[in-house]
């Protein structure tokens, strides 16, 4: 069973593509992340596969029904606003006290309901975004770059508390992350992104790959923003690979 799909997926905005012929899938209980250099169309692939932007070419299946949980990269709250983790955490729907207060157990932030949001750490409030999306009781889990900010001990924690919600759970993680460290220790299956995909596969296949290799280098740690394509530039140095979709990734 697969909870979501794409074929040849594409968009456009009219300035030039941003992606071109990616193929993806997500079965249950998966985690997949999406790594790649900035620009390479990762928070993109996320909202087609949402269906908050319209693909430009291919099509997006999604399982009937699915509920999907959404962490978003950051979200700005009005340092006016007086607003407590509990309100927070009623919006945009209501739900069971008893419910809001297991789903913050769960996520490591129980008494801080009465908190407001604007005086919680970064830690906490990516947390927090957690718990809400949690609420929805997730057949999957989608979080775009969810530790941008934290510390590496956040970091961290926070990768090891979506590895155990998803052992609770049973909920697939689709993710974008530019921790690679990370990314090869918590992931089932890495997609590399540039425009287009790179190459895919288990984290011992993907950390082998010349594809993965001409993104990132060795160790470069997480600097993505380092590499930027040869596509980019129209360039051809001869030694492209093949990969997944049957085009080409350039040694940087």
């Amino acid at each position: 069973m697969t909870l979501i799909s794409a074929e040849n997926l594409g968009f456009d905005p009219g300035g030039g593509p941003i992606l071109r012929g990616v193929d993806f899938h997500i079965h249950p209980g998966e985690i997949v992340t999406i790594v790649g250099p900035n620009g390479s169309g990762k928070s993109t692939l996320l909202r087609l596969l949402l269906g908050v932007l319209p693909a430009s070419t291919g099509r997006v299946v999604r399982q009937t029904g699915l509920r999907v949980g959404y962490v978003p990269q950051k979200l700005a709250i009005d340092a006016s606003l007086p607003m407590s983790v509990d309100r927070f955490l009623q919006l945009p729907g209501r739900h069971p006290e008893a419910e809001r207060r297991q789903v913050m157990a769960d996520v490591g932030i129980e008494g801080l309901e009465r908190r407001s949001l604007t005086a919680l750490s970064g830690g906490q409030f990516q947390r927090v975004l957690l718990a809400r999306a949690l609420l929805t009781q997730p057949e999957i889990l989608v979080l775009d770059e969810p530790t941008q900010g934290l510390d590496q001990p956040g970091e961290a924690a926070f990768y090891q508390l979506i590895e155990r919600l998803r052992a609770d759970t049973g909920c697939a993680v689709l993710m974008v992350s530019h921790d690679l460290h990370v990314v090869m220790a918590a992931s089932d299956r890495v997609i590399c992104l540039n425009g287009h995909v790179c190459c895919e596969g288990t984290p011992h296949v993907v950390r082998e790959a010349p594809e993965y290799r001409a993104l990132f280098g060795h160790g470069t740690g997480g600097a993505l923003a380092l590499y930027q394509h040869e596509h980019d530039h129209g360039h051809d140095n001869g030694h492209d690979h093949a990969h997944a979709d049957g085009e080409a990734c350039d040694h940087a």
